[in-house]
Formats: C-alpha cells, structure tokens, sequence
C-alpha cells in the first residue's frame, strides 16, 4: 500500500458526548437547568440525533427528510439539518440551538483516539501518503491542528468542499489524485460500512473499525500498520 485514506469521526477523532456537549453550552451562555431537566433534555437531544458525529436520528421529522438526505453537502444544509433536530428539543433559550451547533465544530468538542497520533506517526516514518475523506459540512482542519494530527496528513476530501459524499467514488478518487496514488494500491479506514465502503469501486481495500467512545478503543488503529506492511 503507498497510501491511507482515514475518516473523520468514529475512526480518528470522536465527538464529546451528548450531556457533556450540552453542559458545554449551557455553561457558556450561562443558562441553567435542573439536574432532570438537564438528564431529560440531554436524552432527548441524544434521540433526536442533534449532535453531529453522535447518535444516529431515531427519526427524522418529515419536514427534514430532504436536507437531511443532502445535509454533508454544503455548510447551510449541514447547519440546517442539525439545528433543525435539536429543534425538536425544548431549550431554555432559543439561540442555544445555534450555539450547540456552534459548539460541535470546536475542537474542544473531539478527542483523537488514544492510538491515532501513534498510528499516523509511523504510517508517515513510512513514506505513506495519508489522506482524510469526510462526509462533514464544515472545516475539520483546526481540529486536527488543535490536536496536532494535521502534521501527518498530506491531503483532505471533504463531502462539502466537492458537492459530493461517500460512498460516492468520486471523493475517494479525489484523495487519491491528490496524494498521486493508484486506488489500488491504498486503504481506506472508516467506521461506516456503507460510506467508507464506497472506496471498493475504485478498487482500493477497506478495513473497519468500531464507532466507539474514545477511552473504550484505545487501540482499534494499530491493525493498519499490519496491514500496510
């Protein structure tokens, strides 16, 4: 392999949880709820599925359905189709909807996984290219700097900066013309069978991890440097 193509969230970084997002925000803006007000809305927020890179929506309200299907692939449909979801979600305050948006594009919002920095350290010692394609509606970019991973990787494809998501080949295609590599020579890593297995249309090799909190895979990477050898 002469490249590795990683995903975003549930493979190198994992957003915080839901109550500790929400604690986040209400701490900021300094509202207050009661400690089952605050369990309530949290639970509820978490069914909703209003935390980009947590839970999956258990049900998407008929009036989202449309920008939810499109929602990766601009910054406004992706805004739109979350803050649309905490929505559903009585707030203290209107505006915290946006703020909780707000909230989960800051890199205080994601922690790397306990082995990425290690894995991607030694896949660059190895002459490696290594990309990230991501279905996301905004900039990940800082977050991988806040965290000191950017150092590492040496191109993104991101769903909104080209109009197109995974598992379009498209945006594997992408990363891979980036990095100078032949699709059959790379691996992609992702945690989304259906997305991230959308790279085997252009013939590279997948490998899967589990969408886990961070403290519970400390070490779910490491297979990929069996792999690349």
């Amino acid at each position: 392999m002469t490249a590795v193509l990683f995903d975003f969230s549930g493979t190198l970084f994992r957003v915080e949880s839901t109550e500790a997002w929400l604690r986040a925000v209400l701490a900021a803006a300094e509202a207050a709820l009661t400690e089952p007000e605050f369990t309530k809305t949290a639970q509820a927020l978490e069914a909703a599925g209003a935390l980009p890179g947590g839970a999956f929506p258990q049900h998407i309200p008929a009036e989202l359905a449309e920008v939810w299907e499109v929602r990766d692939q601009t910054p406004e449909e992706h805004r739109a189709a979350y803050t649309g979801l905490s929505r559903q979600v009585p707030l203290p305050d209107p505006g915290l909807h946006d703020a909780l948006y707000e909230r989960h594009m800051s890199p205080d919002a994601w922690a790397p996984y306990p082995d990425a920095a290690e894995v991607l350290g030694a896949l660059r010692e190895r002459g490696v290219g290594i990309g990230v394609v991501s279905n996301i509606g905004w900039d990940l970019r800082p977050v991988f700097r806040a965290h000191g991973l950017d150092q590492y990787v040496d191109t993104y494809a991101l769903s909104y900066e080209h109009g197109i998501r995974k598992p379009d080949p498209r945006l594997f295609a992408a990363a891979c013309a980036d990095l100078g590599a032949d699709p059959r020579e790379v691996l992609m890593v992702g945690d989304d069978r259906r997305a991230d297995g959308g790279a085997t249309a252009l013939g590279c090799a997948v490998h899967f991890v589990d969408h886990l909190p961070a403290d519970r895979r400390p070490d779910g990477l490491r297979p990929v440097l069996d792999l690349i050898r």
